[in-house]
């Protein structure tokens, strides 16, 4: 069932019975709800005169009320996605989709404001609902290959849904005199449609069918975010992407006022900010699969962020000097060159939010446990309205204070990089790979051959031949999680490479005869990583080779493995690095003559089967390592 072309593209998803139903089944409820949503605003902003509901107030109303529920029922969706079967879930949230939708295809035919506002509140329920079971489902029908592609095309999809439905519900309203009919019957039509698609998503299992359903939501919402405190790398991780959609509200919501006030422009110009976002971050998301080749890459986080916090304070720059006109219309806005820099500007702070939320989901996904994964994601969503309604207090408390828009997009770019480089140093596994990312796509060709060996739980040892200071790094980027390794207590005196093995957290060696403490240390260190569960990766042979042959490996493997027998011993080859800047190449030294080679030169990662208890020896894994060396990819 979770088997794919390993070179196959994200979109074949899509002609497949796993992911398609459900991938349509999300797009056409998140277009619904931006469809009803915006034809309400547009309602009353524009046609009626309400008076206990001004048009300035209108759009904070509607958006309070829809996020109202996550804050009040995620815990219980948490729980009931993790407790049913999630495809009749589902099926139920789109039937009662197609209720709500009846109900408000009566409000907006009588233009009754109060029955209008009760069906947003319940469309926030809806949403409410589908949130965990829908992030829940993807890793029960994904394997970790698919799992950044089908979370990719799930928020593209999800951001060109909100786009088309802002669009066809602002067009259908205001259509004269039948506007309101014509909403109403999509409204209807849409949630029918969605309900007939999910009819096809494949049966799932319950999770944790014996689940006790806590229906205090207090209490329960407090137990998922120690759930996820548990694991800090998920923990931080909800932290994260909470903050991304605090970053991106602030962009989100004051597009209207940036276009009128700042960049003079009618509404055409702010629908066509919104495009431009949307097409952003759908874009952003897609390119994770192809940068990530096809892994959960976390390293692609810290991008996200630095491109996120550029381009928002190049904005500022863009912005700030426009001069003041009458206001204009799309053509005359796509005239003026200065407007293309802040479309631009947009559009690439958009993509790198893609990137940076893409590979954070997912890493949540593969990393929670399955029994409880959807509560987990259900803390994540009430984390996510918490952080969106602070976005909305102080970017209204700035603006109020005297910020203008384009001041209030400088704090925050400034703010992401503060908060990014917090995050990155109390998580150093995204720094981590983020300079695994570098190493391997931009100063070598890296190419990577039998990493499915590479076990996605549990211990394992991944032994490798040594030959340049940067290994560790290589073997890193082919992993799709995390590495402990043991390594020779000199390389941690080497200028930044010593740095970043410290922050993550390797074990310093020496030789028995030189320092007897630090050398049974790590071995016990290198132990207790095994019992926990997790990768252990070492350098047999002791030392960087001199000569760019494989040297005899030492005993220490069998040290480790006491205790230990079941676990799988995984042999790994690195290719072509002998010569590089890296390696001992001259008369002994390294990183001596910085292009040497040049960048981009082709280097490569083979990993062997795993070996187990009867036939792991120092040299059996010698002899396995020189046969992948030997191999040509």
């Amino acid at each position: 069932m979770n088997t794919q072309d390993p070179h196959g593209s994200q979109f074949q998803l899509l002609g497949q019975r796993r992911f398609a139903p459900f991938f349509w089944t999300q797009f056409l409820g998140a277009g619904n709800d931006n469809l009803f949503k915006f034809a309400f605003t547009v309602m009353v902003t524009y046609q009626l005169s309400v008076s206990w509901l001004q048009p300035q107030q209108a759009g904070l109303v509607i958006g309070a009320l829809f996020i109202l529920p996550f804050v009040l029922f995620s815990a219980t969706s948490g729980q009931l996605a993790d407790k049913l079967d999630k495809t009749r879930l589902i099926q139920f949230v789109k039937s009662f989709e197609i209720a709500v939708m009846l109900l408000a295809g009566w409000g907006f035919l009588s233009a009754n404001v109060p029955v209008l506002l009760g069906c947003v509140f319940l469309m926030g329920l809806h949403s409410t609902l589908f949130g965990p079971v829908k992030f829940a489902y993807l890793p029960q029908v994904l394997n970790e290959r698919e799992l950044t592609g089908g979370n990719g095309m799930v928020e593209m999809g999800t951001f060109v849904s909100i786009l088309l439905g802002n669009v066809v519900g602002g067009l259908l309203i205001a259509i004269p005199v039948e506007g309101a009919r014509y909403a109403a019957v999509a409204c209807v039509g849409v949630a029918i449609l969605g309900r007939l698609v999910a009819q096809a998503i494949p049966r799932l299992p319950a999770t944790d069918p014996g689940l006790k359903i806590n229906w205090n939501p207090v209490s329960e919402t407090w137990r998922n975010l120690k759930l996820a405190h548990g694991q800090l790398a998920v923990f931080r991780s909800l932290l994260g992407i909470s903050w991304m959609w605090f970053f991106g509200a602030v962009f989100l919501a004051n597009f209207p006022a940036f276009a009128k006030e700042v960049l003079h422009g009618d509404e055409q110009v702010a629908s066509l900010l919104l495009v431009v976002f949307s097409i952003g971050i759908g874009t952003g998301s897609l390119m994770c699969e192809v940068l990530s080749k096809r892994h959960v890459e976390i390293g692609l986080v810290p991008l996200g962020a630095i491109g996120m916090s550029v381009f928002a304070i190049d904005l500022f720059f863009a912005s700030r000097g426009l001069p003041a006109t009458p206001q204009m219309g799309l053509h005359a806005f796509l005239a003026t060159s200065a407007h293309w820099r802040v479309l631009a500007d947009l559009c690439l702070l958009a993509g790198f939010a893609g990137l940076y939320s893409v590979p954070m989901y997912a890493l949540i996904q593969i990393r929670s446990q399955p029994t409880h994964r959807a509560r987990i994601i259900a803390a994540n969503n009430i984390l996510n309205a918490l952080f969106m309604i602070a976005s909305s207090v102080l970017a209204g408390a700035l603006l109020g204070a005297g910020l203008t828009i384009p001041q209030l997009f400088l704090v925050v770019g400034i703010a992401n990089a503060v908060v990014a480089g917090y995050i990155f140093l109390i998580v150093p596994e995204y720094l981590l790979r983020f300079v695994a990312l570098i190493m391997s796509r931009i100063m070598y060709r890296f190419r990577v051959q039998g990493d499915e060996h590479i076990p996605l739980s549990g211990p394992a040892l991944l032994v490798c031949n040594h030959v340049s200071f940067v290994d560790a790094i290589l073997i890193m980027a082919a992993s799709p999680r995390p590495i402990v390794f043991l390594m020779d207590h000199r390389i941690f005196r080497t200028p930044v490479l010593g740095w970043l093995f410290k922050l993550g957290k390797a074990i310093p060696i020496a030789p028995q005869k030189e320092d007897p403490a630090v050398y049974e240390a790590a071995f016990e260190r290198a132990r207790a990583v095994l019992a926990d569960g997790e990768l252990l990766g070492i350098f047999p042979e002791g030392g960087i080779t001199r000569d760019g042959e494989l040297q005899p490996f030492k005993g220490g493997v069998m040290k480790i493995l006491e205790g230990h027998a079941d676990v799988p011993v995984v042999p790994l080859a690195l290719q072509n690095l002998w010569g590089s800047y890296f390696s001992r190449v001259e008369d002994g030294t390294a990183m001596v003559r910085p292009f040497r080679r040049g960048l981009k030169s082709r280097v490569a990662l083979l990993a062997g089967a795993p070996m187990h208890n009867g036939e792991v020896s120092p040299e059996t894994l010698r002899e396995r390592v020189q046969g992948l060396l030997r191999q040509k990819v």
